[in-house]
């Protein structure tokens, strides 16, 4: 089985972040897009990975109409860790008790982001780092902001792609 692909519906599940507060696939797409990171702790290209996914957050400026979640696949205490590590602020849920929503979504390698448009179809599927989807989320993420997100500063040392 491979991650699910563009175009594809992507299944609706509820989980806890690592504070015990439930969020829903299906309310927050009724609000706008949402990008999903799924990640493991110990996975040196997640770690890469997310100090971008937090300024495509930081971009958004608090506006409720688009979301980025981390899909951790880890406990409670690790994801935790993971967030004060790499400077998350949005929120990480807890994939535990035999990844039931990683398998949803056909994983194969961390990290693998999904962003879904508010239809609940994919737009973008792409597993490991991939430069050109965290483009194209900040891209359709600063159309929400109203304003230009920059996900890459000139001075970053970035590839085109790295696996997972």
């Amino acid at each position: 089985m491979q991650a699910l692909e563009t175009g594809a519906l992507a299944p609706r599940f509820t989980l806890k972040d690592a504070e015990g507060k439930t969020h829903s696939l299906a309310e927050a797409l009724q609000r706008g897009p949402v990008l999903l990171a799924f990640f493991k702790e110990s996975c040196p290209v997640c770690q890469f990975t997310f100090p971008f996914l937090e300024r495509i957050h930081q971009g958004l400026n608090g506006t409720g109409n688009a979301r980025v979640w981390g899909i951790s696949q880890d406990d409670a205490r690790d994801t935790r860790d993971f967030a004060r590590e790499q400077g998350c602020t949005f929120p990480l849920l807890l994939d535990q008790e035999g990844y039931t929503v990683s398998n949803q979504y056909g994983l194969t390698n961390v990290p693998t982001l999904f962003l879904i448009q508010p239809d609940g179809k994919i737009q973008v599927s792409a597993v490991g780092f991939e430069r050109k989807a965290l483009e194209t989320a900040a891209a359709a993420f600063g159309q929400i902001a109203g304003q230009p997100i920059t996900v890459f500063q000139p001075t970053d040392a970035v590839p085109d792609y790295t696996p997972g």
